[in-house]
């Protein structure tokens, strides 16, 4: 199929798109600044298109360069910066009228989970209009994939665990945070996401989730046992949610308000409501990942590489935020840009002008 992803740069798109060109799809990649996409290993492999999805002249000009699409992937969001919620709706609103004038066959979005009790965080909310604004009459057939947590190094939500387990010799625990969760590893999240390009997937809403329900408390010392940190947890149970997102802010290297926002969120419970997309998707080989196997290759990060190169897609790949990896990558990843690499430069540069092969050799 064609398929164009919107949100090809960020932790999940990037991915994605490695696993389709790896399906063997014709992929375009979009951004609002395609010169950004010269920086992944797949550039050479897809077409690029120019596309704002706050502009609706934009995206009608973007979907026409891509050609005639099967799927479109919606992986945009605003969160972090402010009116984040009104920039969302209205960015899936212009996608999704544009998708329909270019006879898109469908949208695959990947949202938030919807709270058992109707309550939900603004982040929540977002997502949840984000998928009613891209489900428009006559248009795409829309399969919204729902998740929570999704556990991979890089990931936004994953590196909040690390860097709070990581600098607090003390855990705080408050009683919001032991509230139920199904977090979902990034190989099983894009394993979804790739089969719902296809009609075996019927057009609807569908709960992604890992084997086993789980907490935000729970996630936190499942990561504590794979990196070995010996911590201690201490019950404060009169912490509100909203001052937590304010200090997590402060204590990650995460922009704050898009760190504020995602800490938020926990004040509701993050679990599945339903499971049918396992009646029109197949486990992955080996099955879905626990989520201690998931932390583990998660922890286990090597060095970042090109993200479709990575040996295990839980990997840090070399185009995630600059902040993700925890405080000892990040050094390692200074000393390899400011460092190792211009004596690289400097070295190739004696090799090539006087074969000085023997000291190339020590780099």
């Amino acid at each position: 199929m064609r398929i164009l992803v919107l949100g090809a740069t960020g932790y999940i798109g990037a991915r994605l798109v490695t696993k389709l060109l790896a399906d063997g799809h014709d992929v375009v990649a979009a951004s609002r600044n395609p010169n950004r996409l010269r920086q992944f290993g797949w550039f050479a492999d897809v077409s690029t298109v120019k596309l704002d999805a706050m502009d609706i002249d934009s995206v009608r000009a973007g979907l026409s360069a891509a050609g005639q699409l099967d799927v479109v992937y919606y992986l945009v969001h605003a969160i972090g910066q402010k009116n984040f919620r009104r920039d969302d709706e209205v960015a899936a609103q212009n996608v999704a009228r544009a998708a329909r004038d270019h006879q898109v066959g469908r949208i695959v979005y990947l949202g938030g989970f919807v709270p058992h009790d109707g309550e939900l965080s603004e982040h929540l909310e977002s997502r949840s209009e984000v998928g009613r604004a891209l489900d428009t009459d006559g248009g795409p057939e829309l399969v919204w994939l729902r998740a929570a947590v999704v556990i991979g190094a890089g990931s936004t939500s994953f590196e909040m665990v690390r860097y709070m387990s990581d600098r607090l010799a003390v855990i705080p625990l408050p009683s919001w945070i032991d509230n139920p969760m199904d977090p979902i590893s990034v190989r099983d999240a894009i394993h979804y996401l790739a089969a719902a390009a296809f009609e075996t997937v019927p057009p609807g809403y569908y709960d992604i989730a890992g084997t086993e329900t789980s907490s935000y408390s729970s996630l936190l010392f499942a990561y504590l046992r794979a990196s070995r940190s010996p911590r201690i947890g201490v019950v404060l149970p009169g912490i509100d949610v909203r001052l937590a997102g304010f200090l997590s802010g402060l204590v990650v290297p995460i922009p704050s308000g898009l760190a504020s926002d995602l800490v938020r969120s926990l004040d509701h419970p993050m679990t599945a409501s339903e499971n049918t997309i396992r009646d029109h998707v197949p486990d992955p080989p080996g099955g879905l990942l626990t989520i201690r196997e998931a932390v583990r290759r998660s922890v286990d990060s090597p060095m970042p590489k090109p993200v479709d190169e990575l040996a295990d897609i839980h990997h840090l790949a070399d185009t995630d935020p600059s902040w993700a990896g925890g405080d000892l990558m990040r050094v390692k990843r200074g000393v390899r840009n400011r460092v190792v690499k211009p004596v690289r430069s400097v070295v190739g540069a004696a090799v090539a002008t006087t074969g000085l092969y023997k000291l190339w050799g020590i780099f």
